[in-house]
């Protein structure tokens, strides 16, 4: 029964993160909603409000890396990939009726600097998820300059494109942009592949000093 208690309160907090902010969920938010005793708050979690978001965030961050690793290890292609991973957070949006977006991004647009270890948490999941995605890119041929501007684009046109839909309750500018990213990854990757056979070539057919 306590982990039980335990379950419905980190389930709980991560909805109300996602739907409030940091700011915007309460203790009593999170008590009301995970229908626990507030003595079993600080038996589960000493640190109190604070190490429980930490904790949730921890977790989601974990959950969103994980997904996003396997979609691009699934294809050679990462545009292919990608394309997918569009796709995919499209229909996560319509599963939750539009309610709910990237787990993060409503942690960090309530700005809560006076937990540090939660500010870190939110800089280090976007370090590793355009990792990810860069990685992924050189992978396939890109140079790793390149690879690091189109991984800062996927990820955060996910990001505008997410808080897009949810306005307009919508997934279509998901699908239209994905089309896009998609031609621009295969380009990156073409002239990636050129650049490496016209480098082997050069090296080839250099003369011996």
């Amino acid at each position: 029964m306590a982990t039980d208690t335990r379950t419905r309160m980190i389930e709980a907090t991560a909805l109300l993160l996602r739907r409030r902010g940091y700011h915007g969920t309460s203790l009593n938010d999170i008590l009301s909603a995970s229908g626990a005793p507030r003595g079993s708050l600080y038996f589960h979690f000493p640190g109190g409000k604070d190490q429980l978001v930490v904790e949730v965030t921890r977790a989601s961050v974990a959950e969103v890396s994980g997904r996003l690793g396997e979609a691009l290890a699934a294809e050679r292609d990462p545009a292919v990939a990608v394309h997918h991973i569009y796709q995919s957070v499209g229909r996560m949006l319509e599963d939750n009726e539009f309610s709910l977006g990237c787990p993060v991004a409503p942690v960090v647009l309530d700005s809560p600097g006076d937990v540090p270890d939660l500010v870190e948490l939110c800089r280090s999941a976007f370090e590793q998820w355009i990792g990810l995605l860069r990685e992924a890119f050189v992978r396939a041929g890109v140079p790793e300059r390149r690879a690091q501007a189109l991984a800062l684009l996927v990820e955060s046109s996910l990001e505008g494109l997410m808080v897009i839909a949810r306005a307009t309750r919508d997934r279509s500018s998901l699908n239209a942009v994905a089309d896009e990213v998609a031609i621009l990854i295969e380009q990156a990757v073409l002239a990636g592949k050129v650049a490496q056979r016209a480098e082997i070539t050069r090296c080839l057919t250099a003369s011996p000093n």
